[in-house]
């Protein structure tokens, strides 16, 4: 174990890479400016000022994965649909990170 990872613990993406590999709805919150500069491949854009004026979008999917820069947005975003009524909404934080489990 690293030393990093001794201090702040490891990342663990079992979950996250699951919910991929069986088709989740992956939903990219950032501004659209900041989409159009690269995202996930197969991600839709709902930046998450339009997360809750668009929750017929996020309606009956099994598995939801949103995602930004930082994972500040992205933990906004499943704060408000869970509130919703949305289930199975993970936070998977940086794009980078769900890109790595693509």
């Amino acid at each position: 174990m690293g030393f990093f990872s001794a201090i702040f613990g490891t990342t663990d993406n079992t979950k996250l890479s699951e919910a991929i590999q069986e088709g989740a709805f992956l939903v990219d919150v950032r501004s659209a400016g900041e989409f159009a500069s690269g995202s996930v491949k197969g991600a839709v854009n709902i930046p998450l000022d339009s997360v809750a004026s668009q929750l017929g979008k996020f309606k009956g999917k099994k598995n939801i994965v949103v995602f930004c820069r930082s994972g500040n947005r992205s933990s906004q975003a499943k704060s408000i649909l869970e509130q919703n009524g949305v289930q199975n909404v993970i936070n998977g934080g940086t794009y980078q990170n769900v890109s790595q489990c693509v």
